[in-house]
Parts: structure tokens; sequence; C-alpha cells
């Protein structure tokens, strides 16, 4: 398995190791990310899918007495498979756009904006992905973890919808988190929430003394709950509205998702070779007045323990949804 980070070693192209960066700095979950490049073209190569066997009850042990037998128990898994999806995009410019940029270089922006436009699609459906709605996506962990013992709080809920409510019920939360945390395999390497929750969540965590903050070798500034990074999935525009990579309902209710990133755990796959992400810039001295590029991955995501990962259903965020919580793109 590798990461990001990884797949830049043996790149001769300085445009490919400089946009391995922009992928990790604009993406906390990206750059920490493991990717599994074991995956292959089928026969005729029309598929990529990935087998895997995933854990769903773990073995036990326990105590007997002299001339007993320990009561059987097996640990259970269940044979998976997850299907790689392709997704990027592709932008065109006219030649003389190009050559007469001026403090903003044209082609450079239509690159940065459509590497954004990959993260925030691959952080949505890393959590709201459905390939049986959608043929196109792969499974997300709204999907993964339905139905597992670390999908918490199904059936009741918590209020953090103000201030006045983080007073009353945060204490209540820290129970409720230490109890979600404990039913996972590990600590999580990181939470995933949107922006609501996680602001709600950095002030429960100062209230507690939960709350720390460090920066990476990018310079990027990371909240942590005990020490567990805060990580907002910011927003996702699909060409008409945009919206929350982490729902909030009408009611104000959302969801906190953990993951441990482990090789038997939570991780990408990507198919076999090191070059995870593919890009390609025009040449400007070939024929042609238009002038193309384009930015594409080929991935999943897969949950091998479905321990490993965890949902924290039914906080309320806000009173009613508002108007950033899903609002139709202006144009200039």
């Amino acid at each position: 398995m590798i990461t990001l980070a990884e797949s830049k070693v043996g790149m001769a192209d300085k445009v490919d190791q400089a946009v391995i960066d922009e992928f990790r700095r604009g993406s906390l979950l990206l750059d920490k990310l493991l990717f599994d490049n074991a995956v292959s073209p089928g026969t005729g190569g029309s598929t990529l899918t990935y087998g895997y066997v995933k854990l769903t009850t773990p073995s036990t042990a326990g105590f007997r007495a002299i001339n007993s037998e320990y009561t059987n128990n097996e640990a259970k898994r269940d044979k998976a498979t997850a299907d790689l999806k392709i997704f990027g995009g592709n932008f065109k410019l006219d030649r003389v756009i190009i050559n007469t940029s001026g403090a903003v270089d044209e082609l450079d922006f239509q690159m940065q904006e459509k590497i954004k436009g990959a993260i925030n699609l691959f952080h949505y459906t890393a959590i709201n992905g459905d390939k049986s709605k959608n043929e196109l996506e792969f499974d997300g962990l709204d999907v993964l973890v339905t139905g597992s013992s670390t999908e918490y709080n199904v059936d009741s809920e918590i209020d953090l919808s103000d201030s006045a409510k983080m007073d009353e019920n945060y204490q209540a939360f820290l129970d409720m988190m230490d109890d979600f945390v404990s039913q996972m395999d590990g600590k999580p390497t990181m939470f995933l929430g949107n922006s609501k929750i996680i602001t709600k969540m950095k002030g429960i965590a100062r209230r507690a003394g939960y709350y720390t903050k460090s920066e990476d070798a990018f310079g990027r500034s990371i909240d942590m709950w005990d020490n567990i990074p805060l990580v907002d999935l910011e927003e996702y525009f699909d060409g008409t509205e945009t919206k929350p990579c982490v729902p909030v309902d009408a009611n104000g209710m959302t969801s906190l998702y953990a993951i441990n990133i482990a090789k038997d755990g939570f991780h990408a796959v990507s198919p076999t070779g090191n070059k995870i992400v593919n890009t390609a810039l025009p040449n400007l001295k070939e024929p042609g007045t238009i002038k193309e590029g384009d930015v594409e991955m080929v991935a999943a995501v897969v949950l091998k323990k479905t321990k490993k990962a965890g949902v924290f259903r039914n906080i309320k965020v806000a009173s009613t949804t508002t108007k950033n919580v899903a609002k139709i793109a202006k144009t200039e």
C-alpha cells in the first residue's frame, strides 16, 4: 500500500509532482489515506474490481473449568468486492487566452480549480456514494457502516443547535463520544464532518479541555479533539447546487464519521502502479487553436473491518436548515 506522498517517488514530471502535492494540500483525508494499488483490469479491460475479505464479527476468548471445554466461537467474515470508479474532469482554452494571461495564469488557474473539483467529488462520494443508486459511484462510508455495530445513536438525538444547548448538553455529548469511540477497533485516525458539526465539536472541546491544535508540513492548521484531527470535508458543487459533503437534513440533523485508516481497516484502492493521479497539460507548441487539459483518478474506498469505522447519527446542529446548507450557485 502507498500514500499520495509515496506515489511521487520516482516521478520525473514536475507537473505530476505538483499536482500530487495539490491533492495532499487540499485534503487531509487524501493526504493520510492508504491506497492498495493492486487492481488490474479483467478480461478485455472492462472491469476494475477489488476483491477482499471483510471481518464482520471478531473471535472471542473466555475462561473454562477443569475437565470442561471452551464455548465454541468463530470469527465471521464475508467476501466483498469494490469496483474502482473513474472521476475527474477536463477543460479547454483558446491558446490566445493562455498566451495573454496576466497576473493570473489561466492554465494554472483552470488546473487548480479542476483539482479542487476532483477533491470535493471524492469527499462527497467517500461519504454518500451508493453504487446501487448510481453505477458510476463507489460505495461510501454511509453505505459501509449502516447497520453495523458502530452505527451509533440511531434511535435518539442530541441537541447542539445553539450555544445554550451546547452548554446544556455538552457533558452528555462528551460521554456519548467516549461511548461511540470505545465501540471502534482502535483509536480513530480522524473524524469527518461538515463545517457545522466540526465547529460545534471545537466549542465543546474547548469547554472540556479536549481541544488541541497542530500544524502539518504544508502549514495547514489542524484542529483536534483529544488529539484526533477534526476534518471538515467542506462542500461539493455538482454543476447546479452546492451542498455539504456530510449532509444536514431539513431538521438540522447531521452525522459525524470516524475512520481508522489501516490496511485492515478503512483505505482506498487504486490500479496497479504508483500513479494514482493522472494529469495532462497541453503542448503549446503543437498545432491547434484549442488546448485541452485534464485531471483524473481511478479509485474506490473499502472497509475491511466494520469496527474500523463508525458513524454518530442524529446530532442537531441547527434549528432548521439554512441557505448555506444547500444553495444554488450564482453566476458572476
